[in-house]
Parts: structure tokens; sequence; C-alpha cells
């Protein structure tokens, strides 16, 4: 199973973006109730943006998603996607992930 990395970038200050976070945590909310969204955070510092850990889609439908974010809707934020190809999991996520059992690395 492909993973995808959306990395958030606002392009006009928190003020500006503020309007429509409410819209954007429903963006989320959905998505990670559908499982899409694995893990979703602001990064730190804050005000740069945030990122989302995307699974069970394709890059195409992943590129679909972030265009539809209320943020990227309102040109106060855009997407920057990095599709990861996991090589080693540990086995935590491994049932998360659907992925090979070759895949699978052991703790400790």
């Amino acid at each position: 199973m492909m993973l995808h990395l959306l990395s958030l970038r606002y392009t006009a200050s928190e003020r500006e973006a503020e309007p429509y976070v409410p819209a954007h945590v429903a963006f989320l909310e959905r998505h990670h109730g559908d499982g899409t969204f694995l893990v979703s955070g602001q990064t730190v510092p804050p005000f740069e943006g945030g990122a989302i850990v995307a699974a069970g889609v394709d890059r195409e439908a992943a590129e679909r998603l972030t265009a539809e974010d209320p943020f990227v809707v309102a040109g106060v934020a855009a997407y920057t996607i990095t599709t990861i190809d996991p090589g080693r999991v540990h086995p935590a996520l491994a049932a998360v992930l659907a992925v090979d059992p070759g895949r699978v690395r052991a703790s400790g």
C-alpha cells in the first residue's frame, strides 16, 4: 500500500486562514472517518502549516483530495505530496497498512 505525506504550507497569514479553519477541520474529520487520513497535525512551529499521512488511495486521488481542502480552495494554503512505498514497517503498523509480511521488521 502506498502512503502519501501531504505537507500543507500556508500561502497567506494565519489570520487570513482563520475563517476557513472550521471547514478545514471538517475536511480532516471526513477523511479520518473514511480511513484515508491516518495521522494529521500542525507543524511545529504551527505557523508553517501542517502534515497528513494518507493511505488507501493512489497518487491521483491524493492530488484530488488536497485540491478539495477548503484552505486550498480559498487560496490560503498549498500542498506538496510525497508518495512513499513502505520498504520496512514496524510490526505495530503492519496490519493498519496491510503490508506484505516481508516488509515487517521486528522491534527491539
